[in-house]
C-alpha cells in the first residue's frame, strides 16, 4: 500500500570525507538499507512501482520507515518524488533489487539552518557527507566538527551516487577511488 507522495527539488552538495569525524553529541544515527529496482523486471506489481530506490530506515526509537523514491536529473539540483510504502510492499519489491543494494549508517547533524548527513557505508571503505540547500546558490559553511575532514566535493561525480556504489559493492570492487 502506498501511503503518501510528494515531489520536490532536491538541491544537495556531496563531499568525500577522509574518514568519519568525531560527531557532535546531538547527531542522530539512522540505519539504512537501500536497494535499486531493476527497470527490466516485470511491471505487474499491484503498487505500480517499477523503478527507483527502496529504502528502509530504522530510527533510534525503534520506528521503521519504508520509502520508495524516484530521482530525475543529475548534479546539484534533481527532482525527487518520494512516497511512504508499507512493510509488505517493501518486502515484495526488495527481491527486485538483488545485486543493487547497500547498507549504511547515516548521522544527521543540524548546523544553523542546514542539515548535514554523514553516511558511513557498511560494505565499502567510504564516508560521504551531504548537505541539502534551500537554493542552488545558497552558501554551505562547513561546521567546525567537519573542518579538515573533507577531501573533495563529489556532487557532479556519478561514481559517488548511491546507485553506483551499490553496483560496486555487488561486484566487490570497493570505493570509487579504489579502496
Amino acid at each position: 500500500m502506498v501511503q503518501g507522495e510528494g515531489t520536490h527539488l532536491e538541491i544537495e552538495r556531496s563531499f568525500l570525507l577522509r574518514a568519519c569525524p568525531a560527531l557532535p553529541p546531538e547527531a542522530i544515527a539512522l540505519r539504512m538499507e537501500q536497494g535499486y529496482l531493476d527497470p527490466s523486471a516485470p511491471g505487474d506489481d499491484p503498487s505500480g512501482i517499477v523503478e527507483g530506490r527502496l529504502r528502509r530506515v530504522r530510527h533510534p526509537d525503534g520506528r521503521v520507515e519504508c520509502v520508495h523514491t524516484v530521482k530525475r536529473g543529475s548534479g546539484l539540483v534533481r527532482e525527487e518524488t518520494e512516497r511512504e510504502i508499507d512493510a509488505t510492499t517493501f518486502e515484495r519489491l526488495w527481491a527486485f533489487t538483488a545485486g543493487r543494494r547497500l547498507s549504511k549508517t547515516r548521522h544527521v547533524v543540524a548546523h544553523g539552518d542546514l542539515k548535514w548527513e554523514v553516511d558511513v557505508f557498511d560494505d565499502v571503505d567510504l564516508v560521504l557527507v551531504d548537505v541539502e540547500l534551500p537554493r542552488a546558490d545558497a552558501p554551505a559553511p562547513v561546521p567546525p566538527w567537519l573542518e579538515g575532514w573533507i577531501e573533495r566535493e563529489v556532487t557532479d561525480d556519478p561514481r559517488y551516487r548511491n546507485f553506483a556504489i551499490a553496483l560496486r559493492i555487488a561486484r566487490g570492487s570497493g570505493a570509487p577511488d579504489g579502496s
